[in-house]
């Protein structure tokens, strides 16, 4: 058996491929705007304002547990919009968290206003205090904080995951009136994201990732 850098990572190099290493107080998860606001649809998608991913807040709650429970750093993200119409303001109720997001003890809330979680924001600050290297990103909307966050993760150097399926969007109205449905919106902010600013896994693959390396992940960020 040997060790190899992988970016600021150590992987093992088993006789079966590169394990990736096990996620340890070195990483950070990162919730992206789980407010109320999230659920007002005909905001964001419309008349027919609709969801992808049902299941997405059952997984998120699984990691925000996981990741309490091994003590590793956590790091929630809370909008503030400056649009008039938006639902995610500080001083309407639904711009506070969902039941069982609310951060407790020391867990750091970063107040944004633009898309980025590290735009106008004293995020990176934080994870530098934090020792953090490596980001777990969940959270809403898949095509818009989420995915730009993301984006800039990647390109500050860290070494980023996206856990697909503990994120969540709507529908979109494009420019010609076409309806896309959230799913369609979803899975194609996935496939820009993956393989070029951040290895895209399941939430499933999050938690193994807790216990112990995992030679089945592929870390497949650029």
């Amino acid at each position: 058996m040997k060790h190899f850098v992988v970016g600021d990572i150590v992987a093992t190099q088993t006789a079966n491929g590169t394990a990736m290493k096990r996620f340890t107080e070195n990483t950070a998860l990162l919730l992206i705007d789980i407010q109320k606001g999230v659920d007002v649809l005909e905001h964001w998608g419309g008349p027919s304002g609709r969801r992808n991913n049902p299941g997405a807040e059952s997984h998120m709650k699984k990691l925000l547990g996981a990741w309490r429970e091994n003590s590793l750093p956590i790091i929630f993200t809370r909008h503030d919009s400056w649009e008039a119409a938006s639902p995610l303001k500080w001083s309407l109720s639904t711009g506070e968290m969902k039941e069982g997001f609310e951060p407790v003890g020391g867990e750091v809330v970063i107040r944004k206003h633009a898309n980025s979680g590290f735009v106008g924001t004293s995020l990176e600050i934080e994870l530098r205090r934090l020792n953090v290297s490596r980001l777990v990103i969940i959270g809403f909307f898949t095509n818009f904080c989420v995915e730009t966050t993301a984006r800039m993760a990647g390109n500050l150097g860290y070494d980023t995951y996206l856990v697909h399926d503990a994120c969540g969007t709507t529908n979109r109205i494009g420019i010609d009136g076409t309806d896309y449905d959230p799913e369609l919106v979803h899975d194609m902010s996935i496939a820009n994201l993956d393989r070029e600013f951040c290895t895209v896994i399941d939430h499933k693959q999050a938690l193994s990732l807790l216990s112990g390396d995992d030679e089945n992940i592929e870390r497949t960020a650029q």
